[in-house]
C-alpha cells in the first residue's frame, strides 16, 4: 500500500490547511514559501482536491472511483462526494470521538476493533449507511488505549447527524450527513471543475 511520508505539518503548509481539521492540535510557526505567489486556475483546482485526498486519507484511484459514484448520484456532484467521503468508516470512527486523528482511526479499523451493526468490519472505506450502530468490540472497550483517546476527544464536537455515548464507545447514525454538516474547508466545486476538463 503507497503511504505517504511527508511530515504532516509541511503538507498541511502546502495545502494552506489547518492541521486541527486532522485532529492535530500542533501549530506551525513557519510561513509557506508559496503563501504570496499567485497561482493559477489549474493550480487552484489541484490543491483542493490534493487537500480532500489528504484530509480523508484517499489515494488518487479510490477518489477517482469516489468522484465517478457521485456523478451516479442524484443532486450536486461535488456535495455527493464530500458525502460519499464523510459516510467512510474510519472517517465515521474519528467523527464519533473513538481516535483522535483520521489516521488512527484508519488503524482502529485495520486492527478490527470496530463492530458495525454487530459484526467486524476492517475495511476503513466501508459505507455506513443511516440507522448503522458502530462500537468498539467489548475485549478492547478497558485498553488504556480508549482512555486516552477519550481524555483527549471528549471536549470535540461530535456533528448532529451522529448519536454517540462516549462511555460505552457506541454510537448510531442517525441519518446520512448534509454538506452543511461537514466542516471540512474544501471547495467541492473546483474538484468537478478539476475532473470535468
Amino acid at each position: 500500500m503507497a503511504v505517504n511520508r511527508v511530515p504532516v505539518l509541511k503538507r498541511c503548509r502546502s495545502l494552506d490547511l489547518d492541521p486541527i481539521y486532522l485532529g492535530i492540535d500542533k501549530k506551525s510557526n513557519r510561513q509557506s514559501k508559496r503563501a504570496n505567489r499567485k497561482m493559477s486556475e489549474y493550480g487552484l483546482q489541484l490543491r483542493e482536491k490534493q487537500k480532500a485526498k489528504f484530509i480523508y486519507g484517499v489515494l488518487e484511484k479510490p477518489f477517482r472511483n469516489y468522484y465517478k459514484k457521485a456523478e451516479k448520484m442524484n443532486g450536486m456532484v461535488g456535495e455527493n462526494l464530500m458525502i460519499l467521503l464523510e459516510r467512510r468508516l474510519d472517517n465515521v470512527v474519528f467523527r464519533m470521538g473513538l481516535a483522535r486523528t483520521r489516521q488512527e482511526a484508519r488503524q482502529i479499523v485495520d486492527h478490527k476493533h470496530v463492530l458495525v451493526n454487530g459484526k467486524c468490519v476492517n475495511i476503513p472505506s466501508y459505507l455506513i449507511k443511516a440507522g448503522d450502530t458502530i462500537q468498539i468490540k467489548e475485549n478492547k472497550k478497558d485498553s488504556q488505549r480508549y482512555k486516552d483517546i477519550l481524555e483527549v476527544t471528549s471536549a470535540r464536537l461530535v456533528p448532529d447527524w451522529l448519536e454517540v455515548d462516549q462511555e460505552a464507545l457506541s454510537g448510531v447514525i442517525k441519518e446520512l450527513p448534509s454538506r452543511e454538516a461537514i466542516d471540512v474547508p474544501v471547495n467541492e466545486m473546483l474538484i468537478v471543475e478539476l475532473y470535468s476538463k
